[in-house]
């Protein structure tokens, strides 16, 4: 399952609900917001696998922290942890906070939500698309070994599941940056 969808399907659907809750928007807004970041957040992941000593920094976040909770059980994510985690997730994923006030800006232009919105959840989607990594990683064991958390990373991205994610990948930064 891509990334995407197992943030969406999270809870059987309570993590677009609690983030509806937490943000008063609608379900479907909440969901437009995800297309529009998720992607962005799973390529800084794959960025990162590939980097030198990237992978392993990212199989020790995934193995010491319990993002998997924020899936497992969203209501944590109005807790002040998964802020504070998003926050340090965004760090290592997107580089600084100037990419983070990027991606927030033309998601709103891509959806009509506030840009201020969409900075306050964005810690929360990285505490999200953590979990979804963690889950998969956990599901898929072999992704611990050389290359496999980036295999593990390159399917979720996969959308079109085609074999790439290099055409999902710049399908998404053309939507992103208005290409």
């Amino acid at each position: 399952m891509d990334l995407l969808n197992t943030i969406l399907q999270a809870g059987g659907g309570d993590a677009v609900k609690q983030l509806s809750k937490q943000f008063n928007l609608g379900e479907g807004q909440i969901a437009d917001v995800l297309e529009q970041v998720v992607p962005a957040l799973g390529g800084g992941m794959q960025r990162n696998a590939q980097q030198s000593g990237g992978l392993d920094s990212l199989l020790g976040a995934l193995q010491k922290g319990s993002h998997a909770e924020y899936l497992d059980n969203p209501a944590k994510l109005a807790d002040s942890s998964a802020q504070t985690e998003g926050n340090g997730i965004l760090g290592h994923l997107l580089g600084s906070k100037d990419v983070s006030r990027a991606l927030a800006g033309k998601a709103s232009a891509n959806t009509g939500v506030s840009d201020g919105i969409i900075k306050q959840m964005l810690p929360m989607v990285a505490s999200l698309a953590m979990g979804a990594v963690g889950k998969q990683q956990q599901a898929a064991p072999q992704a611990s070994s050389s290359g496999g958390l980036g295999d593990l990373l390159g399917n979720m991205i996969d959308a079109d599941k085609d074999g790439s994610a290099v055409d999902d990948l710049l399908g998404m930064a053309g939507k992103l940056f208005g290409r």
